[in-house]
């Protein structure tokens, strides 16, 4: 025996309406009365990344975010030869743009002959049907238009449909994000490039514990700080001393070519040179040193 409908639709409220598992009829447990969670699978690998670069209109021309099918640049669909006759009818491309992110990128069906030049030319073909039971349903992730009422558009004949939108073709998955980077705790990576639109790499910490950890930081232009804190001291080779903390009152010199010293005197002493060529304080001894 087949599966009701109401079965089915119980299932799907409980799912999508509560994020819990169906564990027995509506009659005798209530949506709310399903104790075992099952919320809808995030994947990570489909993540759009660049989500936030969408614009709220529907760009004119192709951009790295969103890539447009207008005008002579609609997809002429693939029918799917699975289903119904005319039924069902394929863009094989994934992730258009649903119209959460503007009106305008809800996408219109147009029927036209095969190949045709401008296919919004032809006869375009509303969601909502044109009153004879004949309604249409796009499924924006998969890239497949269902005719889901109960009959075919009369207009379709043998024309061919065509859809015009918009894709989502930005980076995706969990490894790249576009806009701005907000950690509560820890960031560590292998290599870690933050930049804002003019290109120069931001990178704040705030929080008693909040770190910045990675094993390959690397900066091409301006770093600035307002602070510094090395957790090693920064070898002269680098820029710096090579000390951890330096000698009142001495004065510092080249011990060698990649060693700082500090040498100091008493009172009444002069500082020269000595004969080994380092710095000195002593008596005015003739070079004698």
């Amino acid at each position: 025996m087949a599966i009701s409908n109401g079965q089915k639709i119980d299932y799907l409220w409980k799912k999508l309406g509560y994020g819990a598992a169906k564990t027995d009829t509506n009659s005798n447990k209530l949506a709310i009365n399903e104790a075992i969670p099952s919320p809808l699978l995030l994947r990570g690998d489909k993540i759009w990344s660049n989500a936030g670069s969408i614009p709220t209109i529907i760009p004119a021309t192709t951009t790295s975010i969103v890539e447009v099918y207008l005008g002579t640049n609609a997809i002429e669909c693939a029918e799917d030869n699975t289903a119904t006759a005319k039924r069902t009818w394929k863009t094989n491309e994934t992730d258009w743009i649903p119209p959460e992110f503007g009106s305008t990128y809800q996408v219109k069906v147009y029927a036209a002959a095969s190949g045709a030049a401008d296919p919004t030319t032809g006869t375009q073909l509303f969601a909502a049907g044109s009153g004879n039971n004949d309604e249409w349903f796009f499924d924006y992730q998969a890239g497949v238009l269902n005719f889901i009422g109960d009959n075919l558009p009369s207009s379709l004949g043998s024309l061919k449909v065509y859809i015009v939108g918009a894709r989502y073709v930005g980076a995706t998955g969990t490894n790249s994000v576009d806009g701005d980077l907000n950690v509560g705790g820890g960031v560590s990576a292998g290599s870690l490039s933050v930049a804002d639109s003019s290109n120069t790499v931001v990178v704040e910490v705030s929080g008693a514990n909040g770190t910045v950890t990675s094993s390959n930081v690397v900066v091409s232009d301006t770093l600035t700080a307002q602070e510094l804190i090395l957790e090693t001291v920064l070898a002269t080779q680098y820029g710096g001393t090579g000390l951890t903390n330096f000698t009142q009152n001495g004065i510092l010199f080249a011990q060698s070519s990649n060693t700082l010293a500090f040498v100091t005197g008493t009172n009444g002493k002069i500082l020269q040179i000595s004969s080994s060529g380092q710095p000195v304080f002593d008596d005015i001894d003739g070079g004698e040193v």
